[in-house]
C-alpha cells in the first residue's frame, strides 16, 4: 500500500494549513521532512500528541515552524498509520511541504482516497463514508447535524437490525438444509413471517423519511412566479440580502431565470426568479414566459407573487394555473407597504377564478421587510426539520433511496410468497435479494454474512 499525502485545508490562504499523510511506514517518511524541537525522531514521538518542530523542504532547509502528530493504525481515520502537519496556511508553504513528502516517497492522494481507505479497512461503512462529503457540503445547521450523526453510524444502526433479522432466518434455513447432522433448530414459517414483517415496517419508516433527507442535503427547488412587476425580483433580493436581480418600475425587466440559494425558515431554498407570466407578442418575452412555466413544473415549491396594491383578474387566472401544478405553493401578496391592512389578502376573492387553496397566504413588503418572517414560518411548516432524534437516520441521496426501495420490494415479494404457501427456500430467495440491496447501502456482502452466520452455529472445535 502506497503512502499518500494531500493538503486537507484547500488552496486559499488561511491562518493554519493542514497536510495529511497515510500509509504503512508514513512515520519514518514524515520524519525526513520534520525536525522535532525535542530532538527525537517523529516515529518515536508520543502518539496523538502534537509536537513542535521545523518543517523542511526537499533540500532539508527550514520551510516553516509547525506542529506534527502521529496516529498509529488501526485506530486512525484510515485504519493505517497516519500523520498530520499543521503549518501556517500559505499555499506556497503547503505546496513545498507536499513536494518534500513526494520526494521522500509519498504520492498525491486521489480524490476521496483517505475516506476510501477508511472504508476498505473497516473504519467506515458506505453510509458513513458518504456522510463525510455531506458534512463538508452542508449548507444548513440541520444538514450538518444529520451528516455528523450519520458519520457516527446513525444510519448503520437503523439498518443493522433489519439485516440481522433477515440474516437470522436465511442462515438458519441453510444451516439446517446443508448440515442436517448438526444440532441446529429448524426455522418455522411463523418466525420467517415475523422477521419479514419487522423488516418491512422498518424499511417503510426509512423510506418515509426520504423527502426530509433530500431537503436536508439538496434543499428545495422554489420557483417565484407572477405577472410582470408583481415584486418577484424584489422578493428574491430581500431573501438573498443583496441586489441579486435587477429591479425597476418597468414591467418585464426579468426575461431570463435568475437563481440564488437562500436560507428561509431554516430551509435551504434554491430560488429561481422567473420572467413575468402574461400574454405577449414579444418573442424574447415569450421565451422567458416559457422558461417560467418550465421552472414552475420542475420546482418542489412555488412562491406565487401578486401585487397587493394592484390585484387583477390576470393574477387570479395565473394563480389558478399555479394551483393546478399539484405541488405545494404559497400565495404572496407583495408591496404591503403600499397596501396596508387586510385588503390585499382578500383582494383575490372577487375574481371568481377556480383555484385550489394554497398552503399559506402571506402579505409582505420586500422594501420594509414586514411579513418576511411570516413567509419563513410558512416555508418551515411545509418542510419541517423533523424529530431531532432521527438525525443520522435519514436517506439523503438517490443511491441510498433506490437500494432501500429494492430491499423493501424484495421483502414484499417474500411476504407474498410466504402467504401464498410457497416453500421456505423460495421465500428466502427474495430475503437474500433484500440483503443484497441492503449490502449496497452499508458495504456488507450478503453472501459472506450468511456463510459466516452459518458456521457460527457449529459447536466449538468443529
Amino acid at each position: 500500500m502506497d503512502v499518500i499525502a494531500a493538503i486537507a485545508t484547500g488552496g486559499a490562504p488561511t491562518a493554519i494549513g493542514i497536510v495529511r499523510v497515510s500509509g504503512p511506514g508514513c512515520f519514518s517518511l514524515c520524519g525526513r521532512v520534520f525536525r522535532a524541537a525535542n530532538g527525537r525522531p517523529l516515529e518515536e514521538q508520543e502518539p496523538r500528541r502534537m509536537v513542535l518542530g521545523d518543517v523542511l523542504d526537499e533540500q532539508g532547509r527550514r520551510l516553516d515552524q509547525g506542529l506534527a502528530v502521529c496516529f498509529p493504525g488501526p485506530g486512525s481515520f484510515t485504519g493505517e498509520d497516519c500523520a498530520e502537519f499543521h503549518c501556517h496556511g500559505s499555499p506556497v508553504v503547503l505546496r513545498e511541504l507536499l513536494c518534500a513528502l513526494f520526494a521522500a516517497g509519498a504520492r498525491q492522494a486521489r480524490a476521496g482516497e483517505f475516506t476510501r481507505r477508511a472504508f476498505l479497512n473497516g473504519r467506515l461503512d458506505l453510509t458513513e463514508a458518504e456522510a463525510v462529503i455531506d458534512l463538508i457540503d452542508a449548507q444548513t445547521a440541520a444538514a450538518a447535524r444529520n451528516a455528523a450523526a450519520q458519520l457516527e453510524g446513525g444510519l448503520r444502526r437503523v439498518l443493522e437490525p433489519i439485516q440481522e433479522s433477515l440474516l437470522e432466518i436465511t442462515s438458519r434455513f441453510y444451516a439446517v438444509v446443508d448440515y442436517p447432522d448438526e444440532d441446529i433448530e429448524d426455522i418455522h414459517p411463523e418466525e420467517i413471517s415475523a422477521a419479514l414483517q419487522s423488516a418491512g415496517a422498518a424499511l417503510d419508516r426509512l423510506l418515509d423519511g426520504c423527502r426530509r433527507g433530500r431537503v436536508l442535503k439538496s434543499g428545495v427547488r422554489a420557483a417565484i412566479i407572477g405577472r410582470p412587476n408583481a415584486g418577484k425580483s424584489s422578493l428574491l433580493n430581500a431573501l438573498a440580502g443583496c441586489d441579486r436581480a435587477i429591479v425597476t418600475d418597468i414591467p418585464g425587466t426579468t426575461r431570463d431565470t435568475v437563481e440564488e440559494s437562500v436560507l428561509c425558515g431554516g430551509v435551504l431554498l434554491r430560488l429561481a426568479d422567473t420572467a413575468g407570466i402574461h400574454d405577449t407578442q414579444d418573442p424574447v418575452e415569450r421565451l422567458g414566459v416559457d422558461r417560467s412555466r418550465r421552472a414552475m413544473a420542475a420546482a418542489d415549491l412555488v412562491l406565487a407573487v401578486v401585487d397587493g396594491s394592484d390585484t387583477t383578474e390576470e393574477d387570479a387566472r395565473l394563480m389558478a394555473e399555479v394551483s393546478r401544478c399539484e405541488k405545494p405553493w404559497i400565495l404572496i401578496f407583495s408591496k404591503k407597504d403600499l397596501c396596508p391592512g387586510p385588503a390585499c389578502v382578500t383582494a383575490m376573492d372577487s375574481t371568481g377564478a377556480p383555484m385550489a387553496p394554497p398552503a399559506s397566504v402571506v402579505a409582505l413588503s420586500s422594501v420594509t421587510g414586514e411579513g418576511l418572517s411570516d413567509l419563513e414560518n410558512a416555508v418551515a411548516a411545509l418542510f419541517p426539520a423533523g424529530d431531532p432524534g432521527e438525525a443520522g437516520s435519514l436517506l439523503t441521496d438517490q443511491r441510498q433511496e433506490e437500494a432501500a426501495g429494492r430491499a423493501r420490494a424484495a421483502v414484499g415479494r417474500a411476504m407474498a410468497a410466504l402467504a401464498g404457501g410457497l416453500t421456505p427456500d423460495a421465500v428466502l430467495t427474495d430475503a437474500e435479494e433484500a440483503l443484497d440491496a441492503l449490502g449496497e447501502l452499508t458495504g456488507r456482502t450478503a453472501r459472506e454474512e450468511i456463510v459466516s452466520r452459518i458456521f457460527s452455529r457449529f459447536c466449538v472445535g468443529k
